[in-house]
This record gives C-alpha cells, sequence and structure tokens, in this order.
C-alpha cells in the first residue's frame, strides 16, 4: 500500500501503542539509479505514525542495516526524557547494526503535524516519515473536519550513495553536492528526466476538505509549495494549531511542518499540478534549481490527459524574500479558551547569538576546495561546535563525566561588528572549536535573538531546538537593535514552532519557558551547516518538584 493510499481515511487514525522499525538497506532502481538506500520497513518515506494528544508509545527500533543510526521525534517535546530524543552523540549513542534499541516518545501538547527522521550523520534523507497527532478523544478540531487527509513529504534525491556524498566533502572540506532531484513522497514527477521517476497524486471528492499534512525533509532546501488554482488555508504548524490563514503558496524550511486545509471547489473534468522548487538567497552558494510536481485529480467518470507543457502553479521566484517573510510573518498562534498562547514576559535570561559560516585554514599537505583552498565550517557566536565520538553528551552530565563539553558558550557575540556589511575583514571568518553549552536552570523566562551574519555567504538559517517549541516574536532585517527592536514584538498571539527561518543578513527573536529538565539539542536544520558545527546545547537543570526531575536512563541504552 502506498504512503498517500495509507492515509487517506481518518476512520484509520487509532494510534498503537507499540510500533516495530526495522531499519535496512533495500534495492532501490528508480529516480535514474540502481543503488541501496537505508530505510524504514522497507518505505521511502518511512511509515506514518498516528497518536494522540498526550499519548505516549514505545518504538523498537531493529538495525538490519550496514550502518549506524538513531531516531528522532521531531516536534516531540518529550518531557524529562531526552533519554528517547535521538541526536547522535548529544542523547545516546547510535544503535550498531545488528543491534536495537526501544524508544520512548511522549507526547504532550503537540497537536497537528510533526514527523520523526535519522539523526546520525545525513542518514534522515532517506529515513523519515510523518506523524499525525490528533485531538484527545472527544475534544474537537478548531477547523472544519477534513473528509481525508494526506501526507505531503517534500524531500531531496541523490544519485549517488548519500553516503558518499557526505564522505566526500567532509574529507575535501569543500560544500557538498547538490542533490539531484526534489521529491513529493519520494517521487520528483514528471519534470526529472528519468523514465521511471513516477508521479506522487492526490485524489480527491468534489467540494469535500482534504487536510494536507505537510512536512519538509529536504536536507539542505527552503521549499515553495503551491497547487495550481486551489486556495490552501494554513490551520497548523509545527504541531501547533494556527489562527486559519489563506495562502496561494506555502513557504516550508527542512525541519518544519505545515496542516493546511484544501477545498476540493474546482471544476472536477480537469488535472490540476501541484508543484515545489526551491527558495535560496545565497550568493554564489549553489542549490538544487529544479521543480517537483505532482498531479491533483478529482473523482470523475472521465481522467483528464496531462497537459503538455503542465500547467504549473504560481510559484515566487527562488530568491524571493518579500513573498517568503510575507507568508511566514502572517502565521499567529490560535490563541483561543482552548489553545492560549503563554507568551514568557518576565525574562531571566537573554542571548543574543551570531549564525555564521567560518572558514579554516587548510592542514599543510593537504588540499581544500572551501573558498581560497580553505575548509568551510559554521559557527553561533563564533564557536564552531565540536560533537564528542566516544560518549554522548546526556550520558557525561548524568554521570558527572568531566572532560566532555564545557559550560562557556557565550550568551553574546564575543566579537561585535556590522554583521550584516558587504565587506568584512577576513579575520572575522575564522571561528573557534569547542564543545561548550548552555547551562538553564528549571523555571527560566529564556529570549534567544538569532543574528545573521554576512561572513562567507549570508543565507536565511532554520534553527531547530529539541525538547522545546518557543513562541517567535520578532524578526526583521540588518541588525538587531535591542533598544528598538523589542518594542514591536508580538507578545499576544506570535507562532508557536520548533524550527525558524532567520532571514538572510536579519535577526530574529524567540521567547521559552524552561520546563523540560534535560539536555536538548539546537541546530541548523540544513544539514550541511550542521555538519559544519552550526549548533549547541541547553542542559536544563532539575527543578525542586518530582515531575520536574530528568527520568532516569531506561535500561539497555545502546553503548558507544
Amino acid at each position: 500500500m502506498s504512503l498517500l493510499s495509507e492515509a487517506l481515511s481518518l476512520s484509520n487514525c487509532e494510534a498503537h501503542r507499540e510500533y516495530t522499525f526495522v531499519v535496512e538497506d533495500v534495492p532501490y532502481k528508480k529516480l535514474c539509479s540502481s543503488k541501496r538506500i537505508m530505510t524504514v520497513n522497507g518505505k521511502f518515506p518511512g511509515p506514518t505514525l498516528r497518536v494522540h494528544k498526550g499519548e505516549t508509545i514505545f518504538v523498537n527500533v531493529i538495525n538490519r542495516a550496514s550502518d549506524n543510526v538513531t531516531l528522532h521525534w521531531h516536534g516531540v517535546g518529550q518531557p524529562r526524557n531526552p533519554w528517547s530524543d535521538g541526536p547522535e552523540y548529544i542523547t545516546q549513542c547510535p544503535i550498531k547494526p545488528g543491534t536495537s534499541f526501544t524508544y520512548k516518545v511522549i507526547f504532550s501538547t503537540e497537536e497537528g503535524t510533526v514527523w520523526w527522521h535519522a539523526h546520525n550523520s545525513w542518514s534522515r534523507a532517506t529515513v523519515h516519515g510523518a506523524i499525525f497527532v490528533y485531538p484527545s478523544p472527544g475534544k474537537p478540531l478548531p477547523f472544519p473536519k477534513p473528509h481525508h487527509e494526506v501526507p505531503i513529504v517534500l524531500g531531496e534525491w541523490w544519485k549517488k550513495d548519500v553516503r558518499e556524498v557526505v564522505e566526500l566533502f567532509t574529507s575535501t572540506g569543500g560544500a557538498p553536492n547538490d542533490s539531484d532531484a526534489l521529491t513529493i513522497n519520494g517521487h520528483p514527477g514528471f519534470l526529472y528526466p528519468c523514465s521511471d521517476s513516477g508521479i506522487s497524486s492526490l485524489s480527491l471528492y468534489i467540494c469535500m476538505y482534504s487536510l494536507l499534512r505537510m512536512v519538509n525533509a529536504a536536507m539542505n532546501i527552503i521549499l515553495f509549495f503551491a497547487i495550481k488554482d486551489h486556495n490552501l488555508t494554513v490551520v497548523g504548524a509545527d504541531g501547533h494549531y494556527t489562527k486559519p490563514m489563506n495562502a496561494s503558496y506555502i513557504v516550508i524550511s527542512p525541519g518544519q511542518t505545515l496542516d493546511v486545509l484544501l477545498n476540493a471547489d474546482q471544476n472536477p473534468k480537469r488535472n490540476y499540478y501541484m508543484a515545489a522548487r526551491a527558495y535560496s538567497t545565497g550568493v554564489n552558494v549553489s542549490f538544487t534549481n529544479s521543480t517537483t510536481a505532482g498531479i491533483l485529480r478529482y473523482h470523475h467518470p472521465r481522467k483528464p490527459s496531462l497537459s503538455n507543457p503542465p500547467d504549473l502553479p504560481y510559484l515566487p521566484f527562488y530568491n524571493d524574500t518579500n513573498a517568503t517573510f510575507e507568508f511566514l510573518g502572517n502565521i499567529r498562534s490560535l490563541n483561543s479558551d482552548d489553545h492560549p498562547s503563554s507568551v514568557p514576559q518576565n525574562i531571566s535570561r537573554k542571548i543574543i547569538s551570531t549564525i555564521s559560516l567560518n572558514l579554516f585554514q587548510c592542514p599543510a599537505n593537504s588540499s581544500c576546495e572551501g573558498p581560497n583552498g580553505s575548509r568551510l565550517a559554521a559557527s553561533l557566536n563564533n564557536i564552531t561546535f565540536v560533537t564528542p565520538n566516544n560518549i554522548d553528551i546526556l550520558r557525561a552530565y548524568y554521570y558527572h563525566i568531566t572532560g566532555v563539553f564545557g559550560t562557556m558558550f557565550p550568551t553574546f557575540p564575543p566579537l561585535v561588528f556590522n554583521f550584516t556589511a558587504q565587506d568584512l575583514p577576513l579575520f572575522l571568518e575564522t571561528s573557534r572549536l569547542a564543545t561548550e553549552v548552555v547551562p538553564l536552570d528549571f523555571a527560566e523566562e529564556v529570549e534567544i535573538v538569532f543574528q545573521g551574519t554576512n561572513l562567507v555567504a549570508g543565507i536565511d538559517h532554520p534553527m531547530h531546538l529539541h525538547g522545546f517549541s518557543f513562541y517567535i516574536v520578532g524578526y526583521g532585517f540588518g541588525n538587531y537593535d535591542e533598544r528598538t527592536d523589542p518594542s514591536n514584538y508580538n507578545l499576544i498571539d506570535p507562532p508557536y514552532r520548533n524550527t525558524v527561518t532567520v532571514p538572510k543578513n536579519g535577526w530574529l527573536a524567540v521567547r521559552f519557558k524552561v520546563d523540560n529538565p534535560g539536555v536538548w539539542f539546537m541546530h541548523c536544520h540544513l544539514d550541511r551547516h550542521q555538519t559544519w558545527g552550526m549548533e549547541t546545547v541547553f542542559i536544563v537543570a532539575n527543578g525542586k518538584l518530582p515531575n520536574e526531575t530528568l527520568l532516569p536512563p531506561p535500561p539497555h541504552m545502546p553503548t558507544c
């Protein structure tokens, strides 16, 4: 059964308490290549999970693949339970080939769409899937009940084994090869030059609502998406409901999810095309400049033929920043009696962090492929994070093992300059290698301001924080002004998300309450930037009450 077919009926949404995920390498002879790819239960994308708000499930992961793997439950708060959060060497050692590990996945406040994916190296290119979180039994949806629901998982595809792509660019110090195609539910569509490319299709009934559960699982590309002649109504983002927002196109960054209502109100005798393509702003930063397309059809006795050339929907130009932030800036929290906003008002900790690309000098007797023979890197507050490789940070924290990490991540940029200037001194491009984390006290109210810089190449950054969602209270272009910009914050109904898009050469501010003890990863969700070190870790201390304390480790955690 296809990914679309198995998700077409809301009557099949009852969650199961236990799941088994078998990770294995399977032969894949589509998309102009013949290779083995890592999958879960033989599916690409992987299986869709269905749960209810507040439920706890167990997922037994059996690794029959040739490489290590970990799984992350993206957007799931996992209260007090970072042991099952998944990032390799941050909260666990990897699941080795021939071994298994059971994740305890604790849902709490999430409703709508979140997702799961591999969180080691670039395995998530093919190891990922959607999670549908329904309201608690008996609780209504805050929008018209859809007749159908459909996962729309956007991704990227390389003809080469993605492991070879990673090995090449990490060894040479250059940028990774761009993907060969964008995909919708694993298919690049009929625009891709391949005889066996496959087409993703939706089949709708006239005058019925469908809920599109959208996930951007792409590795390195923010995407525009639209459906020809159909209006889209956004009703949720990153596992939380939003005020209904009509749009002719949507913008979704890697790591983000959207719940989108689609009203089948067009001529049922025609075909309609859906399409996605990149939004990318970096000067001299290459990207996959192609379009993935699929078909929307109505149930009708006469199936219309495809148009040639295809009549694609309007999508903004690839570097249209105004269109991007017009969409993103109009998303608002629902802020209703049943789903109130609780924006922190009394900030006790403020962190201002630059997010930058960087360069390191090429080692002696080596040849590097970064700009001017250097090695590419990335940083937060001028620190390029060095991930441990023989013990995870959570274990080191819990068992008081010293020497694994430091606690001196700066809460203010150590180098202050005109962050968004066009010409910056070359010495600013070199960052510091370190494993520095951010310690936080329980119940603190935190504000983080992400400040983009124009070092090496300014570009938009999707920043993701594990263990928390946060309110996006403000954003702007240019340098953040601590004296004036907070006066324009939205403290009433800002969007509540877990992954934010920081504009190129701009800033973005988020707020959240520190109510989840443990070790939580924060990183750019462009995987090339995470690989280069654009990340850090938040370590949240225990509170005073038993339900404010980190849970003990489960038995049989993977060993390094």
